[in-house]
């Protein structure tokens, strides 16, 4: 389980959005910094109930002190090395985790998604203000627990390559608890919404990723290597080579992948790339020169293991302009059409083969829209949906992605404009007469959001994370400042009590399969 990120006024009595900062103690910065990372935790199913295994050898957390090990091209870079590093090879902690994946060998992928926010201080003292300001930082975002308060290495001035060592995908083996994770900077570095698997026909592995940010890019990573089904301990060092790729959507419904490697196209010493180091530490700028398609916040990845498709959700973007108008970056184009777009939408890619055996490492793929969100029967929204879509079918923002046993797709989404309705959690065919027919499965509580939905092999249970409940009041659907103006205090109904994020397990009365 990945904890994205803590609400000190939804943790802590007394303090409010406005004044936590000058109010919490060092001791409760240290229980947000802890409280955030990751979570492998052992359950069991006992009869009906599934449970944790409180005694399991495998249960551990990661959070702000864990030692990660930096791996692959950036690893050892002078600008990965600090005065408490200085071989750029080990950091403490990972943070802003969000959604992310399972390898084929059976390690957790996790990514980081907007690190930089928990930095302090004063950002115009980096080295390298073309990156910073490719990253669009802004002051007021940072500092986001106050942890610098009591760890210098989140100041700026006090260690300014520290935050060039977040932002990674972190690879975890939940079976081995005294494996070091490790940060894969072959994969690129940028605010990382995922990391989703597929195997190509020669048994190289594909990893695809989203850049949760407006005009960011999507992205895919193949290894140089296949990986052996037979000898778990020969995937190790997988993802540390291979090839990076940034994706163009072209005309006629053609999709092509541009290898971010070094001396390929205006990669080279001319541009500012000495090193496959210098292109994995400023992926998004490497990107820009290849001409990527910008995208509308690009979040959730899944492939299909039935059809050989690839879902990709965009989840909004009200800055995208009309052709013509402002930076040619931020017009329309053919995969993001409509200015704005406050609804998100959600792509279908079809790499070449057949549905058994999809080639995911092409270099080119086809295209098309599954469902453009929003109201069908407002006019404005412009949406593209299965006509017998029910009032209560339509969404907006879709965020995470599963495909089921079944081969339904499972969408969850994250901040729905003022509709009147919460984040929720809907399903729909990718083929046949109900195919891009939402319907809504589960709605959480109040002011939550519904992450990374995951189902037993079998279809009969369904693994949901419940992020920030209660973070709108009740009163007028704004956001709560406080515990005492939280719109719920749900897992545990208790008066003074804050609301907790919690795992949810969804099963039939009947063992059946979810969603039948």
């Amino acid at each position: 389980m990945n904890h994205e990120y803590a609400q000190p006024w939804l943790m802590f009595p007394g303090v409010t959005d406005e004044d936590w900062k000058d109010k919490i103690s060092d001791a409760q910065i240290a229980a947000m910094a802890a409280s955030t990372g990751m979570s492998v935790v052992e359950v069991k199913k006992e009869g009906a109930d599934w449970k944790p295994v409180l005694d399991s050898k495998f249960n551990r957390r990661l959070h702000l002190s864990t030692p990660i090990v930096l791996s692959g091209p950036a690893a050892g870079d002078d600008r990965l090395k600090t005065k408490a590093d200085p071989t750029g090879r080990l950091v403490l902690g990972s943070i802003s985790n969000c959604s992310g994946g399972i390898t084929p060998w059976g390690t957790i992928l996790s990514g980081e998604e907007g690190g930089m926010d928990v930095f302090a201080g004063d950002y115009t003292t980096l080295p390298d203000q073309e990156l910073v300001e490719r990253q669009g930082w802004d002051e007021e975002d940072n500092d986001a627990y106050g942890v610098g308060r009591i760890d210098p290495r989140f100041r700026y001035e006090e260690e300014p390559n520290e935050w060039m060592r977040f932002d990674w995908v972190v690879e975890i083996d939940s079976f081995d608890p005294d494996a070091k994770p490790v940060k894969r900077t072959a994969l690129g570095r940028f605010t990382h919404e995922g990391a989703q698997t597929a195997i190509a026909p020669d048994g190289r592995v594909v990893i695809y990723m989203g850049d949760d940010d407006d005009f960011e890019y999507l992205y895919r990573f193949v290894t140089a290597k296949p990986w052996n089904p037979t000898d778990r301990a020969a995937n190790k060092d997988l993802l540390d080579e291979g090839t990076l790729s940034v994706a163009r959507f072209d005309a006629d419904g053609v999709l092509t992948w541009l290898p971010l490697v070094l001396g390929q196209g205006p990669l080279t010493a001319e541009n500012g790339f000495t090193s496959q180091a210098d292109i994995v530490l400023r992926t998004r700028m490497a990107a820009d020169l290849l001409g990527a398609t910008p995208m509308d916040a690009p979040e959730g990845f899944v492939p299909h293991p039935k059809t050989g498709k690839i879902y990709v959700a965009m989840t909004e973007n009200e800055d995208r302009l009309p052709e013509g108008e402002g930076d040619a970056r931020e017009q329309v184009n053919l995969a993001n059409r409509r200015s704005p777009n406050p609804d998100g939408h959600i792509l279908e890619m079809s790499p070449p083969g057949s549905p058994d055996k999809p080639d995911h490492a092409a270099e080119i793929f086809s295209w098309d829209a599954f469902i453009l969100c929003g109201d069908p029967k407002n006019p404005a929204s412009d949406a593209l949906c299965h006509p017998e879509t029910t009032a209560n079918g339509w969404f907006t923002d879709p965020d995470n992605l599963s495909v089921d046993p079944e081969g339904r797709l499972w969408v969850t989404t994250d901040g729905p404009p003022d509709a009147g309705f919460n984040d929720a959690l809907y399903v729909a065919d990718t083929e046949g007469p109900g195919r891009a027919l939402p319907r809504l499965f589960y709605l959480p509580p109040v002011g939550s959001e519904v992450c990374s939905p995951a189902f037993t092999p079998d279809g009969k249970t369904l693994f949901i994370s419940i992020q920030h409940p209660g973070d709108l009041r009740l009163a007028d659907g704004e956001d709560a400042t406080s515990i005492a103006d939280a719109g719920t205090n749900w897992p545990d109904f208790k008066a003074g009590q804050p609301p907790r994020p919690s795992l949810l397990v969804i099963s039939r009365e009947d063992d059946g399969v979810i969603g039948v």
